[in-house]
């Protein structure tokens, strides 16, 4: 019966702090983007450089991509 006193304020502090590590990610934007992680392992990693170096040069010269600019041609 003892051990009450011992388990039952451990399981409320450490309870508290799962919520505090919750609400302190959610305020940071943990949550905010969650398809993007399980799509990027698709996707090959030159295809990425070269969207990311198009749509680079693009805003540097202040023009806004295509559609189609990037893809690839479908066989």
């Amino acid at each position: 019966m003892s051990v009450l006193f011992i388990v039952l304020p451990l399981a409320v502090v450490l309870s508290g702090l799962a919520a505090l590590a919750f609400v302190w990610a959610t305020r940071r934007g943990q949550f905010d983007d969650l398809e993007t992680p399980a799509v990027r392992l698709l996707c090959d990693d030159l295809e990425i450089s070269a969207k990311r170096a198009n749509s680079a040069g693009s805003e540097a010269r202040g023009a806004a991509l295509s559609p189609a600019a990037g893809s690839k041609p479908q066989n």
